[in-house]
C-alpha cells in the first residue's frame, strides 16, 4: 500500500493536533488509528483532521494496525459504491488475507471475513443472490409495514406509560425494529422478544455472544423448515420460492444478514432521529408548529448522523488512483458515509437545511445499495411519530450534555434517553399481550435441537453479523 508523508499535510505543511486530539494515538509509520478510545472519543473530529492532512482519500489503520484507506470525499465514495470493476466486495482479495496478516481472533472478521452472501460477491452471484432478497422485501408495502410499526409501538409504549417515565434507547429503540422485522420474515410473534436480546447481546461480543448465535441460527432454520410445509406471505418463503434457487443454507444466511443487518441500523436510526426531536430545539418547534414534517427530520439525521458511520469494505482489483492516492490491488477502502455526508464540497454549510435532499450516503449506492432502505425509514417514521402521538408534550428528564454517546468504527449513537410524561394508565394492556413485548435472555439450549447437523450453529459467533 502506498501512502503519502503521514507527518505532512498536503500543503508541506506539519499539523499540530491539540492535545486530546484523536490524533495523538498513531500507529507505525505515522498513521492514524481508526479504531481505539481516542479515535472512538471524537469521529467526526478524526474524519476532519484525516481531510485536512489527506484531502479526499486518507491512509488508516485498524485493529491490528493493519492498513487501510478511508474514503472520506462525497464524490470519491460514491465511484467506489459504482465502480465493481474497481473496486470489489469479495474480501477474498484482500492483500491482508493473502499474507495470512489476519489472525482467527481479529475483531474485523466479523465484518469483512468472505461468506457465501450477496454482501460478499459481485457479478452474476451477486444478482443472483440480491435479487432473491430484494424481490422478497419488495413484496411488502407501506401500508403493511405502517400496521406492524403501530402495533409494535402501542405495546412498547403500553409496557411504560402509566410510569410516565421510560429510556427511550432501552425500552423502545433497541425493541421496535427487531419486533417488526420478525414478523416480516414470518416468525411467530412470541419470537421476537427473544431475538430482540439475543441480536443485542451477539453485537457486543461478550462471552454469550456465541450462545446467542446459536439462538437466532436454530430460530431461523425451525422457520425455513416450517415455512417449507407451510408457506406464507414474507421473506422466508419468498426466498425459498425465488427463481434463485436458493439453498437452505442461503437462504437461513440471508436471513440472519437481513436480521441482523436491518435491526442494527434501524436501531440508530430510531434513537439518533428521537435525540434530535427531543434536545434540539429548532426541531422541535418545527415538529410542533408544522413547519418542518418526521420525514424531514429523518432526512437531516441520515445526513448528520447516519445509522452507519463506515462501511467495510470495498478491494481493489488493480492499481488505481483515487482523490489524488495511488491505491494497490488488494487494498481495502472503507467508505466513510459520515464523512462524505459532511465534505464541505457538497455541504460548506452544515447548519443550512436539507430538506428534500437525499443525495446522502447513508444507504450507499450502487449495486451493493441497501435494499430495505424504505422499511428502515418507514419504521423509524412510522415509530416515533407513533410514539408522539401516543405521548403527548414528552421531554427529556436530562441534560443534554448529560447524554453519552457510544462510538466505534462502525457506529455512533446515544446511549441513553431518559424521558418524562404524563402518565397514560389507559394505554396498558392486558399482562399476556405485555408479555409479548419484554425481552427475555435468550435460551441456547433450546437451539440445540433446530440445529443438529447444520453445523452453522457451531461456526463463531461473529460469522452472524453480516450473515
Amino acid at each position: 500500500m502506498t501512502t503519502p508523508r503521514p507527518d505532512l499535510t498536503r500543503d508541506g505543511s506539519a499539523p499540530v493536533p491539540p492535545p486530546g486530539c484523536p490524533a495523538h494515538d498513531l500507529g507505525p509509520e505515522g498513521l492514524h488509528r481508526l479504531y481505539g478510545a481516542a479515535a472512538e472519543s471524537d469521529p467526526p473530529a478524526l474524519y476532519e483532521l484525516l481531510r485536512r492532512e489527506y484531502g479526499p482519500v486518507a491512509p488508516v489503520l485498524m485493529h491490528g494496525d493493519l492498513p487501510a484507506w478511508l474514503v472520506l470525499g462525497h464524490r470519491e465514495n460514491l465511484e467506489v459504491m459504482r465502480t465493481p470493476s474497481l473496486f470489489s466486495r469479495d474480501s477474498r482479495r484482500w492483500s491482508m488475507f493473502r499474507e495470512g496478516r489476519v489472525p482467527p481472533e481479529s475483531p474485523l472478521n466479523p465484518m469483512i471475513g468472505w461468506q457465501p452472501l450477496c454482501v460478499f460477491a459481485d457479478g452474476d452471484e451477486h444478482a443472483r443472490l440480491r435479487g432473491a432478497v430484494t424481490d422478497g422485501l419488495a413484496q411488502f408495502n407501506r401500508h403493511g409495514i405502517r400496521r406492524h410499526v403501530t402495533r409494535r409501538t402501542r405495546q412498547l409504549v403500553a409496557a411504560f406509560a402509566e410510569k410516565g417515565e421510560a429510556d427511550l434507547i432501552r425500552d423502545y429503540a433497541e425493541q421496535l425494529p427487531m419486533l417488526v422485522m420478525t414478523q416480516l420474515l414470518g416468525l411467530p410473534e412470541e419470537n421476537g422478544p427473544r431475538l430482540v436480546a439475543a441480536c443485542l447481546d451477539l453485537m457486543k461480543g461478550g462471552e454469550t455472544a456465541y450462545a446467542s448465535n446459536e439462538a437466532v441460527v436454530g430460530i431461523l432454520r425451525s422457520l425455513v423448515r416450517r415455512k417449507r410445509e407451510r408457506p406464507g406471505r414474507d421473506l422466508a418463503s419468498s426466498l425459498m420460492a425465488h427463481a434463485s434457487g436458493l439453498t437452505e443454507d442461503e437462504v437461513v444466511e440471508h436471513l440472519r444478514l437481513v436480521l441482523v443487518a436491518s435491526n442494527e441500523t434501524t436501531v440508530n436510526l430510531v434513537a439518533n432521529t428521537l435525540r434530535l426531536v427531543l434536545t434540539d430545539r429548532r426541531f422541535r418547534a418545527s415538529l410542533s408548529g408544522g413547519q418542518m414534517t418526521l420525514p424531514d427530520a429523518l432526512e437531516q439525521v441520515l445526513w448528520d448522523a447516519p445509522p452507519i458511520s463506515v462501511v467495510p469494505g470495498r478491494w481493489a482489483t488493480g492499481d488505481t488512483v483515487l482523490g489524488g492516492h495511488h491505491i494497490r490491488e488488494g487494498d481495502m477502502l472503507l467508505l466513510g458515509l459520515t464523512a462524505g455526508n459532511t465534505d464541505p464540497r457538497i455541504r460548506p454549510d452544515l447548519t443550512a437545511p436539507v430538506h428534500g435532499n437525499r443525495s446522502h450516503l447513508a444507504f450507499s449506492s450502487g449495486p451493493h445499495e441497501c435494499p430495505g432502505r424504505d422499511i428502515g425509514r418507514g419504521i423509524a417514521e412510522t415509530g416515533i411519530d407513533t410514539l408522539l402521538s401516543l405521548l403527548p408534550g414528552l421531554e427529556l428528564d436530562a441534560s443534554v450534555t448529560e447524554l453519552s454517546t457510544s462510538a466505534a468504527w462502525l457506529t455512533e449513537r446515544v446511549d441513553s434517553l431518559p424521558v418524562r410524561f404524563a402518565p397514560r394508565p389507559e394505554l396498558r394492556l392486558p399482562t399476556a399481550s405485555l408479555e409479548g413485548a419484554r425481552p427475555r435472555p435468550p435460551a441456547p439450549e433450546a437451539a440445540g435441537p433446530d440445529s443438529d447437523g447444520s453445523g452453522d450453529a457451531r461456526r463463531p459467533w461473529w460469522k452472524s453479523l453480516l450473515g
